[in-house]
């Protein structure tokens, strides 16, 4: 089998660190590996597949330096518009899990189970959705095809990992009666309907980018969808209320049947037995859990749904190495 050398930018991030761990887990053909970061976290060691790698100091030379074929981004926004024209035009496929690229007309916005061949639309960038999106399109996705979506009402209940490590160590520390560093308010006993900016509309950026990241993901360009997004004092995994109005009819049974047999979802909607998708069950696994499946009885055609994932596995790293991993099955 080929291999191919591949290369993890902002690796010494909470995301970084999990694309390596997923890395790993998944066992890609991988000839050559590196390691990216700041100036600051240069010369430190990082430990993938038993060895030691020392974190390069990204740089403008950074991919003409070293020949790698595909580069896993978790750096920031500025950093992935800086560095990933520049890898692109080196030759490597930049897979960048920040936002900068997401919205972009010529970039493909991709979950694998969702859209995969839109990565053959690629010019060296392939942009990796928000986390809250991912989830909820995986779920989203079979309904869709089977009885043609017409709005989405999304609330989401957002892990503070979200927030990378200033909203972890605000929860921990918050849980001590230590004040908050990262969050405008305490998060520990609380729950924030402020994730991101807010925007001239109201609306925050987060719930913008549920919008139409889920449109563009879909190809519906003109789906109705609004949002509102919350960060709840939950260390990790992200749990979404999701209510859909379709434009045909179904019948309940046929409609769990269809999300049973979705790629990428496990089904728990046993409520006479208290199973239903929990963040506690779904941390560390790279599935999306949807239950509380009953029917909107408020409209002629309308379900809800409880979805829950990883946000930092599915809903950004392993969705990342996913897309990797189709690119060298497929292209």
């Amino acid at each position: 089998m080929e291999k191919f050398n591949i290369a993890v930018v902002g690796a010494t991030g909470m995301v970084g660190r999990t694309f390596l761990k997923v890395l790993e887990e998944r066992n890609l053909p991988i000839e050559n590996f590196y390691v990216f970061a700041s100036k600051r976290s240069a010369g430190n060691t990082l430990t993938f597949n038993n060895k030691e790698y020392t974190v390069l100091e990204l740089n403008e030379a950074s991919f003409t330096d070293y020949k790698i074929d595909i580069a896993l981004f978790s750096a920031g926004g500025g950093t992935s518009l800086k560095f990933a024209p520049i890898a692109a035009k080196s030759g490597c496929i930049v897979i960048d899990n920040s936002s900068a690229w997401r919205m972009d007309p010529n970039v493909p916005l991709v979950v694998p189970e969702v859209n995969a061949p839109d990565i053959l639309k690629h010019n060296g960038i392939i942009a990796n959705p928000n986390c809250s999106t991912i989830q909820a399109v995986v779920a989203l996705n079979p309904l869709h095809k089977a009885y043609d979506i017409n709005r989405i009402i999304y609330t989401t209940f957002q892990a503070v990992s979200g927030a990378g490590m200033g909203g972890y160590n605000d929860l921990s520390e918050g849980l001590k009666g230590n004040p908050p560093t990262k969050f405008p308010h305490p998060i520990a006993g609380n729950c924030l309907p402020h994730i991101d900016v807010f925007l001239d509309n109201g609306y925050t950026k987060e719930e913008i980018k549920m919008v139409e990241e889920t449109r563009k993901i879909l190809h519906a360009p003109e789906l109705k969808i609004t949002a509102t997004t919350v960060r709840v004092p939950v260390f990790d995994s992200h749990s979404e209320s999701i209510n859909v109005e379709f434009n045909k009819s179904f019948e309940l049974t046929e409609l769990v049947e269809t999300l049973k047999n979705g790629e990428g979802i496990i089904l728990e909607d046993d409520v006479q037995n208290n199973i239903y998708p929990l963040a506690l069950n779904a941390a560390g696994k790279d599935e999306v859990f949807v239950g509380r499946i009953r029917r909107d009885e408020s409209v002629e055609s309308g379900v809800n749904l409880w979805v829950v994932a990883d946000n930092i596995r599915k809903g950004a790293a392993t969705n990342a190495v996913q897309i990797a991993e189709w690119i060298i099955k497929n292209v």
